[in-house]
């Protein structure tokens, strides 16, 4: 009796895909994700904390909320901080978390027949992924035009503390939307070589899972610096 089980206890702890059960049945590539996901939550807690306590304390600016006049030169620099734009950059990042949501349904969905052309719209994948990767390339557009304009403005990353801290912090979340496209543009490239199927769908979910992480570090980063004084 024993022996017959032992086989279909160790068959049961290979997930679909590749992947391992961990001893609580979940995929081993989920914890990871979980695991990463945990450590850059405390990377941006710091950066964001270091952002904080340096608020105000430049003597010098340009400011981030505050016209500032240099006492050396009479130059009048205004507020900094360009909240209509970062706004539109906030809403496409944020709009691109529900192409992503889509994108991961119609791979959980590809074999449900599609009777009318929006659920042919629905399912596809490839439309989705497309969609999220461009507003997240629009996304870094949008971070590129602002950054320049305030190196055009007098601010730059070793102007003062909150140039210093601003860029680092910004920068860091830049960083990883770039990684983040350039993953889901490789899941394009697969969906175009071989079809994204259902059982590709928590390679997906994981990619889904680190794209809905940058965009709330995002939403965190776009009250605590640009709307709250």
């Amino acid at each position: 009796m024993s022996a017959t089980s032992a086989p279909t206890a160790a068959t049961e702890t290979h997930a679909p895909g590749g992947g391992h059960y961990t001893s609580l049945g979940l995929d081993n590539r989920k914890v990871a994700i979980w695991t990463f996901i945990g450590s850059e939550c405390m990377l941006f807690a710091s950066l964001i904390s270091t952002y904080l306590i340096y608020k105000g304390r430049s003597p010098e600016g340009p400011y981030p909320h505050e016209a500032w006049t240099n006492p050396m030169t009479g130059e009048v620099f205004k507020p900094i901080l360009n909240i209509p734009v970062t706004s539109v950059s906030a809403g496409v990042l944020l709009l691109s978390s529900l192409t992503m949501v889509l994108a991961l349904a119609a791979v959980q969905n590809r074999h449900v027949p599609k009777r009318t052309s929006w659920e042919r719209i629905l399912g596809s994948s490839k439309i989705w992924l497309w969609g999220t990767c461009l507003l997240g390339t629009a996304f870094l557009g949008l971070q590129a035009f602002e950054f320049t304009s305030f190196v055009h403005e007098g601010l730059s990353i070793r102007t003062n503390l909150f140039g210093s801290s601003f860029f680092t912090l910004t920068g860091f979340h830049g960083a990883h939307v770039t990684a983040g496209v350039i993953w889901l543009f490789s899941l394009l490239a697969i969906d175009y070589k071989r079809g994204l199927e259902p059982k590709d769908s928590l390679i997906v979910d994981i990619a889904a899972l680190y794209w809905h992480f940058v965009d709330v570090v995002w939403i965190a980063i776009f009250t605590l610096v640009y709307l709250i004084k």
